[in-house]
């Protein structure tokens, strides 16, 4: 264990340093995320109904822009995986005396710390389009857990294409289904006009109960049932998607 993690942290550090030196990853990642919250605020938000008790439409959106955010920026991991494998750097530390799945980790982590700061650029941004909330520390606190947990599974999820991948374009273009997920869900309009099929598919979608929950917290409403479905979605990906990452690494360097 301290091996692993002392290698980890040393890893993780390189894959970080890639980003500093190019920050147009995160510039990127924020991009499409607060161009989609400026069209739907300013273009359509006048015309979309949320229903009673919804005083903004920034406040109704930002929960669904914030999954779109880390669904945008989790496709850079399966990228840097790729990018890393084309250039032999996992055989390289192959052979070398350190932890096989610190290699792995590091850059979970490094897609941690961008999307991470990618939200807080995001939050800021709906702060000066007017969004508002008298949520306590505690349930920024819960926001937070949710979020990492989310980003956590998308990314052990992004692992499996950067290791299979053939080419760039398909290392990366896994994230499409997922930035579009959250249109077909409680993200940008409540799920109650649509009809009957797709309204149960957005009902019973990990965005929808994730959606909800992280609107409640922020409107200090009760949460009821839906943290505990969002909680389990997100571990229930975040386990299948870690299992599976692993015995792909596994094949692919035994």
């Amino acid at each position: 264990m301290p091996n692993f993690a002392t290698d980890t942290a040393t890893l993780t550090g390189r894959s970080l340093s890639h980003i500093r030196r190019s920050p147009d990853t995160i510039i990127t990642t924020v991009i499409t995320p607060v161009a989609m919250m400026l069209l739907f605020v300013y273009v359509f938000g006048g015309a979309i109904d949320t229903g009673p008790g919804s005083d903004s439409y920034v406040d109704y959106l930002l929960p669904g822009i914030l999954l779109i955010t880390i669904a945008s920026g989790v496709a850079y991991t399966a990228y840097r995986l790729f990018t890393d494998l084309q250039g032999g750097i996992f055989e390289r530390f192959q052979s070398m005396p350190i932890a096989r799945s610190s290699m792995l980790w590091a850059h979970v982590l490094t897609s941690l710390v961008a999307n991470l700061v990618s939200l807080v650029v995001v939050v800021g941004v709906a702060l000066l389009m007017g969004f508002r909330t008298g949520a306590g520390v505690l349930a920024w606190l819960a926001v937070a857990g949710l979020l990492i947990l989310f980003t956590l599974g998308l990314t052990w999820l992004a692992v499996i294409p950067g290791l299979t991948a053939k080419t760039l374009d398909g290392a990366s273009a896994f994230s499409y289904p997922l930035i579009f997920l959250p249109f077909i869900s409680s993200a940008f309009v409540p799920t109650d006009n649509m009809p009957g099929p797709v309204r149960w598919f957005a009902e019973n979608q990990p965005v929808t109960s994730i959606v909800n929950t992280i609107r409640d917290l922020f409107a200090q409403q009760p949460v009821g049932n839906d943290v505990w479905i969002a909680l389990a979605w997100c571990v229930g990906i975040l386990v299948a998607a870690y299992a599976l990452a692993m015995a792909t690494y596994r094949r692919k360097f035994a």
